[in-house]
């Protein structure tokens, strides 16, 4: 950064909306790859930037309401799986037998839940309490088959890429 260069503070007095819009592409269903789109969706609007997720692909699990609560995280070409001990890295032989997959997730969740996270679900009721938009991408709803009846039901519609692109015309757009 250059001394020209503005530096953007954080501004914690006030809840007032900053003008700011961030829109997030959630693309993939696997537990590991739904949070990061919620966490930062959630400290957004914090911070009080207006914010859109559009589920797409994959991440449509995330809000298919028979898929939400059943995330899973599979080990199998993750290179950075580690135990929760310290820096124990799981060889990636050992990824693909069986059982390894219910144990990755179940340790995952033990760690989120550790934290305090809520679970998948309940992050996305926060995210549309505190004024968040969540968006289905109907591109995903007729590969899967999915109306807005198998939806969470806090989407708020059925849309497709290019009313997206319109509805957050000016966001800064973070892809996962």
């Amino acid at each position: 950064m250059t001394a020209t260069q503005d530096v953007i503070v954080p501004r914690f007095d006030d809840e007032e909306e900053t003008g700011r819009t961030l829109a997030i592409i959630c693309s993939k269903g696997n537990l590991d790859m739904a949070y990061p789109g919620l966490i930062l969706a959630n400290a957004a609007l914090g911070e009080g930037v207006t914010v859109h997720l559009f589920f797409t692909f994959w991440g449509f699990d995330m809000i298919i309401k028979s898929r939400m609560n059943d995330l899973k995280f599979s080990p199998s070409g993750n290179t950075a799986m580690h135990m929760p001990m310290g820096d124990v890295r799981i060889p990636q032989a050992l990824a693909p037998l069986p059982g390894m997959q219910p144990m990755a997730t179940h340790m995952l969740k033990k760690q989120i839940a550790d934290l305090g996270v809520p679970e998948v679900p309940d992050f996305l009721e926060h995210i549309v309490a505190s004024g968040g938009k969540l968006w289905a991408c109907k591109m995903s709803a007729d590969m899967n088959h999915v109306t807005m009846d198998d939806l969470y039901d806090g989407v708020e519609a059925i849309i497709n890429a290019s009313d997206f692109i319109e509805l957050t015309a000016g966001a800064q757009l973070l892809f996962i």
